[in-house]
């Protein structure tokens, strides 16, 4: 296993797995397949510009070369807000389960976070009642603060999730 930043050469490989995550796990993310499928493939490049100072970065963890799992990093960039980033696009295919991707991509996001300077805090939202994601947030630092009620609803279904939110103090 390997973990590393995601270049604009890996755009196709990336947007193939998060589409995969839209489809299996509709419920976990706020995009819907068709809308993330509708975009250009040159939007999956930009979000993983190399550039040092671009504001969002995506980790991938790496099985023989392949892309099984990912995770973003989002800062804000207004000046009241700098100090906040946002864990986002968590992913692990299910044949890579269990084997430690979800906490190596957890742990690659933020050490970004803390290279970062002027970052305190991530936040991210996990689906309520994934009890299994919500405990590996918190092996790796990060505290429940709240639930939002009927913060996604699936299109199809009409089903309402709520979304648990948790935070990590990066000076903690």
């Amino acid at each position: 296993m390997s973990v590393r930043r995601l270049t604009p050469a890996d755009a196709t490989a990336y947007r193939a797995l998060s589409l995969r995550g839209f489809a299996i796990a509709p419920e976990a993310f706020t995009s819907t397949v068709a809308e993330r499928e509708a975009q250009p493939l040159s939007v999956w490049e930009q979000r993983l510009s190399a550039a040092a100072d671009a504001p969002d970065e995506v980790h991938g963890a790496f099985v023989d070369g392949t892309l099984v799992g990912c995770a973003g990093l989002l800062t804000e960039t207004r000046t009241k807000t700098r100090h906040k980033a946002t864990l986002v696009g968590m992913f692990v295919a299910p044949e890579a389960e269990g084997r430690g991707f979800g906490a190596a991509l957890v742990q690659a996001v933020l050490a970004a976070a803390r290279a970062r300077p002027g970052l305190r805090v991530v936040t991210l939202t996990v689906t309520d009642g994934n009890a299994r994601a919500e405990a590996l947030y918190a092996r790796c630092g990060f505290v429940r603060f709240g639930v939002e009620p009927l913060a996604v609803r699936d299109p199809d279904t009409g089903a309402f999730f709520g979304k648990v939110h948790m935070h990590c103090d990066l000076n903690a």
